[in-house]
């Protein structure tokens, strides 16, 4: 990684246990070196993915679950 590349910024997101072993169980399936570059593959498939519904109007940080799917609809 060069320096225009540099990872300047931090991110902290809070998961829960099941969703932890979710990310833990798939970054291990596909040995990446560690959680922090599975969850920017799994950014960079989300983010050039289609079909995603806009986040409806009012959505909570809670709707938003690595395991129920959530986030893409109304409230839970």
């Amino acid at each position: 990684m060069n320096d225009s590349q540099a990872r300047a910024e931090r991110l902290q997101i809070m998961l829960t246990q099941e969703e932890l072993s979710a990310l833990d169980d798939w970054r291990f399936k596909r040995q990446m070196p560690s959680r922090a570059a599975a969850v920017r593959e799994l950014l960079r498939r989300g983010l050039t993915t289609d079909g995603f519904d806009l986040a409806g109007r009012g959505q909570k940080s809670k709707h938003f679950g690595v395991i129920n799917g959530g986030g893409s609809g109304g409230a839970d």
